[in-house]
């Protein structure tokens, strides 16, 4: 009898496998930002204040992990079913375009709603794709979506992989997971998940800066902060259904299975 792990991937799995990859490998966050501010977003960088990265990266770490359980109550039962991305576009849109009105002063205000939004969506990606959020392991990949998005320079962007990044925060993970299998999520005391928050963190502040740095530049309005709102919300999004698309398939072929699969694919 041949094991479940060695079954050949159907067509239908290796295409979604495909899109996933296409998501995960290709992020492009700050040229459609470019885009909407009308250069790039470079040009805002030298505009945020000197104590910018400090001041953002402990709101960060504040807002992670109440967030994700804030998020995850208020979504009802764990069934699986259709993920309602507009409206959680629709939310950070409302907010952006409030914040662009007052200009970037209003960001770091904004900032927990919508990483708790942000959560909240890929928690309830990670539902429509079959995982139960009640689960701490789809929990924590829910976090581990956060830390997906940040490329960084170029020569960090080699190294960035989605295989890597996961293989860099697996430590972090299993060694958070065995902890709060006897803790609760809310324990934020706790050094494993200290470690963890701290990892997601760094990574999820490259894609904010790039956010606020394209916020910054004085042509920059209440429409124009809806709209980088949304593509940071369809950023995130993207970054979540490929991400729980290979979990699912995990579960069908198992993790190495699907990893070889993964990089063998071209797209």
């Amino acid at each position: 009898m041949t094991d479940a792990h060695e079954q050949e991937f159907s067509d239908a799995d290796l295409n979604d496998l495909k899109e996933a990859k296409t998501k995960l490998e290709y992020p492009s966050l700050a040229a459609k930002i470019a885009h909407v501010v009308g250069g790039p977003v470079e040009a805002g960088f030298d505009l945020l204040p000197k104590n910018w990265n400090k001041k953002v990266g402990e709101y960060t770490q504040a807002a992670l992990l109440k967030g994700l359980e804030f998020s995850i109550y208020t979504m009802g039962n764990t069934e699986t079913r259709e993920s309602q991305d507009w409206l959680h576009k629709l939310l950070v849109v409302g907010s952006g375009v409030a914040g662009g009105a007052v200009g970037l002063a209003s960001f770091v205000v904004e900032l927990p709603f919508t990483t708790c939004i942000i959560l909240r969506s890929i928690a309830d990606i990670a539902r429509s794709e079959g995982h139960n959020i009640a689960v701490l392991e789809v929990k924590l990949a829910c976090l581990e979506v956060l830390a997906l998005g940040g490329k960084g320079s170029q020569v960090d962007s080699a190294k960035s992989g989605y295989w890597m990044i996961r293989g860099a925060l697996a430590k972090s993970v299993s060694d958070a997971a065995s902890y709060l299998a006897r803790k609760d999520l809310t324990e934020e005391g706790a050094p494993p998940l200290v470690r963890l928050v701290a990892t997601i963190a760094s990574r999820f502040n490259i894609v904010i800066t790039e956010e606020a740095a394209a916020k910054a530049v004085p042509v920059v309005g209440a429409v124009s902060g809806g709209a980088i709102n949304y593509l940071f919300m369809n950023h995130f999004q993207e970054m979540a259904r490929g991400h729980f698309v290979v979990k699912r398939h995990e579960k069908k072929y198992g993790m190495k299975r699907v990893e070889k699969t993964y990089e063998e694919l071209v797209i």
